[in-house]
C-alpha cells in the first residue's frame, strides 16, 4: 500500500506576540546603537564632532562667545 502524501494546507501557527514592553525595549536599543555607531563616525578625526570639541578644548572662552551669540540669534528668531 503507497503512503500518501503529506498536504501541507498553508495554516501555520499563530506567531506569539511579544509583550509592548519588549518591542519598545528592543527599539531603544536599536536607536541607542545607531545614535551609539554616528557619534563615534562624527568623532573621527576631521569630522564635524572633532572639530567642534578641539575648538573647545583650545579656546574654550571663544567656543562659549559663539555659542552665547548663536543662541541669541535663533532666539530672537524664534520669538518673531
Amino acid at each position: 500500500m503507497p503512503i500518501a502524501p503529506l498536504i501541507y494546507d498553508g495554516l501555520d501557527p499563530a506567531p506569539k506576540s511579544k509583550p509592548i514592553v519588549t518591542e519598545v525595549t528592543e527599539v531603544l536599543e536599536e536607536t541607542v546603537r545607531y545614535a551609539k555607531s554616528a557619534f563615534e563616525a562624527a568623532r573621527r578625526p576631521g569630522m564635524p564632532l572633532s572639530v567642534l570639541s578641539n575648538m573647545a578644548r583650545e579656546a574654550p572662552l571663544g567656543s562659549l562667545l559663539i555659542a552665547f551669540l548663536l543662541g541669541v540669534a535663533v532666539g530672537r528668531r524664534r520669538a518673531r
